[in-house]
């Protein structure tokens, strides 16, 4: 299929895929006059891209975790990186809430008399 199709079927922009492209994440034929053509499993994978990019990962690791036969990563060093990133991203929540707790604290006390404010 031709960028356009795909671009469509896959809920995403033109500019999108060609930036997967130039990340090495979504490979694409090329036709003698330059067109790209894509199989129809890269539905599937434009949006797996979109998901883990709304993980919050970036495409450096993305294209490390991708499904590939070239590339050599196993189901379960996918999964292990993936624990890891969502244990990174577990961490910032805790950091977060924390945040979210003192501001809360201090909110709490605006609202109360100062008693020395020289």
């Amino acid at each position: 299929m031709r960028i356009g199709e795909l671009a469509a079927r896959a809920g995403v922009s033109t500019r999108s895929l060609r930036y997967y492209e130039q990340q090495r994440l979504l490979p694409a034929d090329r036709t003698s006059t330059g067109q790209r053509h894509y199989p129809e499993a890269a539905v599937d994978r434009v949006k797996l891209i979109q998901r883990l990019f709304a993980a919050n990962l970036s495409s450096r690791t993305i294209a490390e975790l991708l499904p590939c036969p070239r590339a050599g990563i196993t189901p379960l060093v996918a999964k292990t990186r993936l624990a890891a990133e969502r244990e990174r991203i577990d961490a910032q929540i805790a950091e977060l809430a924390q945040a979210r707790i003192q501001l809360t604290e201090v909110i709490a006390q605006i609202d109360q008399p100062m008693n020395d404010c020289n």
